[in-house]
């Protein structure tokens, strides 16, 4: 959705800024950031008050559970700009599919759940033995927000929910891209590929609305980060959440002309044909 000639000196935080409420901050996953960095991440958004980060766990504390003290310092320097300023809406505890619901996982989450209780968090888990009272109480204990997502329906993987088990909502879209999920060799765009359709998206805008009228905050994030489709999606969803047109970039309307229906944005059609009979868009 960037802009076709952004030039060097383009950020797009910012820009991001102008249509959303919130960012996921995927980097923070595969290395933790120094203080500097953050800092000016919350800069960049300063003239939007509201604007919040959502923040992935470092994987060392999740998938490879190689992370020491000294990592946790750091990832405690890293948030602190966040938290200072108010710009921190969660920290995002991501579990892969084979973290299974089982008593020493649930202590494992347990024990880190504790370690990072300062901050607003969100658990997701894939696994679909995670759909169980057990551990609702447990996020409910720690005033962690269950990570409702929609992913493929394949065997044992979770399946929508609606939860909410604390003061933050937390909703994360991956697209249902089945052949491609498990598939050996496939790239991480190839995973995530998929637009939803307003048919499969109109649940989950029931639910969203429901939980913002019991949590406090509420995070709904797209992961089917394929060539904007997550940005295409989240307008429609702002769309069908407020009723209001929304200020959909021309080059998004461009790409997926499903949203001009929806747009505030003067979009005009060339009145030539593209080479090879598709239409143009001017």
């Amino acid at each position: 959705m960037y802009p076709p000639r952004a030039g060097r000196m383009f950020r797009p935080l910012p820009y991001l800024a102008e249509y959303f409420g919130a960012v996921e901050v995927d980097t923070t996953f595969y290395r933790i950031p120094d203080p500097i960095r953050t800092g000016d991440w919350v800069r960049q958004v300063s003239d939007h008050p509201n604007f919040k980060f959502s923040v992935k766990l470092f994987q060392g504390f999740t998938h490879t559970r190689k992370a020491s003290l000294v990592d946790e310092r750091a990832f405690h320097k890293a948030l602190d700009p966040m938290v200072r300023f108010g710009k921190l809406a969660a920290v995002l505890v991501q579990w892969p599919w084979s973290f299974k619901n089982t008593a020493e996982n649930r202590r494992t989450l347990d024990e880190l759940l504790s370690r990072f209780a300062a901050y607003p968090l969100a658990v997701e888990v894939r696994h679909t033995s995670w759909a169980s009272k057990d551990a609702l109480a447990l996020l409910r204990e720690r005033d962690a927000a269950f990570c409702n997502i929609d992913q493929p329906e394949l065997a044992h993987c979770l399946g929508p929910t609606s939860a909410v088990t604390a003061s933050l909502a937390y909703f994360r879209f991956h697209g249902r891209n089945a052949a491609a999920w498990f598939a050996e060799g496939a790239g991480r765009d190839e995973r995530y590929n998929y637009l939803y359709g307003p048919r499969e998206l109109a649940p989950w805008v029931t639910a969203i609305h429901e939980a913002s009228s019991v949590a406090d905050t509420v995070v709904a994030i797209f992961n089917n980060h394929f060539r904007g489709k997550a940005v295409a999606n989240a307008f429609q969803v702002q769309h069908s959440l407020t009723g209001q047109s929304q200020p959909v970039p021309s080059q998004l309307i461009e790409a997926y002309p499903e949203l001009e229906s929806i747009s505030d944005t003067v979009f005009q059609r060339s009145l030539f044909a593209a080479e090879g009979g598709g239409r143009a868009w001017g």
